[in-house]
């Protein structure tokens, strides 16, 4: 991780830990690189813009564009929409970058800056890194030190375009996409008052689903609260209430989906994988025969692939480094427990409402209700805890802190497992624990939280 960008962008607390000003430094250096790099063809820096629907996101949007049309970069303005329709407007129009402004599942005080290359993929480390270094006044590149960017003059000032039409196009895309009607299914959408609140309706309607829409009236503040993929019980409720045949929760930027079974059960990002995984081989289309997934995928999914003689790789935490395992090795199907799942066929990050949409997929095809879909993963009781920390880097690397992890490894003895780690976007040590029942994974759990609290990191 970097000083600012972590695995998933610029991150923070609106003006506290990212201000309105970082955005703006942002931008000049993006608006200004980009046009350095063209220079010689003189064709004008493009790049694209979205945003969820926090308050300080409008914020956000404005110093960004203040900054790339102040370097002479044209910002195209997609306004509220979600991360995955950022990265593939990007990527089909040909923008130099994208970026999308969003705090993905945090609350509505926090924000982000996800920065997206060319090709739709997150923004590699080196561009990233010369960004910090241009805020924190150090920029070398190109051979030379810049203490300061020059400004765009005259006709070189750049414009700004209203695009909401690349938005629409990508809703037509998802649409594309559904081979089967929906007509005669009944489906619940928990939109968690964000990007997906005017976008998931519009495209399981248009497929002939019913919907039953919560959490679509956004108003700047509700975001996540009590809501979406990391408050699953509002979802679970409905489709009980309303005897639904599934239900599809998606976060504040829609880039990850979990799912409720018509019992009202909760369905992980690992038992998507495996029944994506499942219907790709049975057709022929799992190609490699593997699935990248990570270090807190459950043990039940493990289980499940090797019974079902698919091969899985695991990589740290972070779609990102599910991408980069599954761009370098030619995989197509990966993704994460929260939801963070990648289709590589159809798109470039974790899709939320294309989740959702390859779910019903394979509902349809197989005639088979979600619950019997999922039934061969036994998944292994799982508790995590997130502990907020001062110094997430002290805490995660403290001796006594590990050697009560080492007591835990030891006491599991193999039937089960414990995972320590410094989150990648937030002020967070988290803390997961795996066994045979979930009062052992509690008990574990708490042990190493203890310690932590003890010695002084925990806030």
């Amino acid at each position: 991780m970097g000083k600012y960008f972590g695995t998933d962008g610029f991150r923070g607390e609106a003006n506290i830990t990212l201000t309105a000003d970082h955005a703006y430094k942002v931008g000049r250096f993006l608006g200004w690189y980009f046009g350095k790099i063209k220079e010689k063809d003189g064709a004008p820096v493009r790049v694209v813009i979205g945003k969820d629907t926090r308050r300080s996101s409008y914020m956000f949007e404005f110093s960004l564009v203040a900054g790339l049309t102040a370097s002479g970069a044209d910002a195209y303005m997609l306004h509220v929409t979600t991360t995955p329709s950022v990265a593939y407007i990007t990527r089909v129009d040909g923008f130099d970058c994208g970026i999308m402004i969003s705090a993905s599942h945090n609350p509505y005080y926090d924000n982000g800056i996800k920065l997206i290359n060319t090709n739709g993929e997150k923004m590699d480390d080196a561009t990233t890194s010369l960004i910090e270094d241009y805020i924190d006044g150090k920029l070398n590149v190109f051979g030379q030190d810049y203490p300061y960017l020059p400004y765009a003059k005259r006709d070189k000032i750049g414009k700004t375009v209203d695009y909401a039409a690349g938005r629409n196009r990508y809703i037509g895309y998802l649409i594309s996409l559904g081979m089967y009607s929906f007509r005669g299914v009944k489906v619940g959408l928990d939109c968690a008052n964000g990007s997906s609140w005017n976008i998931a309706k519009s495209v399981f309607e248009a497929l002939g689903a019913t919907t039953y829409v919560i959490n679509a009236e956004p108003d700047g503040l509700n975001i996540n609260k009590d809501a979406g993929s990391t408050h699953i019980e509002g979802l679970q409720k409905l489709v009980k209430e309303k005897k639904l045949d599934v239900g599809f929760a998606f976060d504040g930027d829609a880039d990850r989906c979990l799912c409720v079974d018509e019992n009202g059960k909760l369905v992980t990002g690992d038992q998507i994988l495996f029944v994506y995984a499942t219907y790709m081989k049975e057709r022929g289309k799992l190609l490699t025969n593997t699935v990248v997934t990570t270090l807190m995928s459950n043990s039940g999914l493990y289980k499940a692939f090797d019974a079902a003689d698919i091969d899985y790789k695991i990589t740290p935490v972070g779609d990102k480094h599910v991408y980069e395992e599954m761009s370098a090795n030619g995989y197509r199907l990966g993704g994460e427990q929260s939801g963070h799942i990648i289709f590589s066929k159809y798109a470039t990050t974790g899709d939320g409402i294309l989740t959702s949409l390859k779910v019903m997929e394979v509902m349809m095809a197989k005639n088979l209700s979600l619950s019997k879909l999922v039934s061969p993963v036994k998944i292994y009781p799982q508790v995590l805890l997130n502990v907020k920390v001062a110094d997430r880097e002290k805490a995660e690397n403290d001796a006594d802190v590990l050697a009560a992890v080492k007591r835990v490894e030891e006491k599991l003895n193999g039937d089960g497992r414990i995972l320590y780690r410094a989150s990648g976007t937030e002020p967070l040590i988290r803390i997961m624990v795996e066994a045979e029942s979930e009062r052992a994974a509690k008990t574990y759990a708490k042990q190493v939280s203890e310690v932590l609290t003890k010695k002084g990191y925990a806030v």
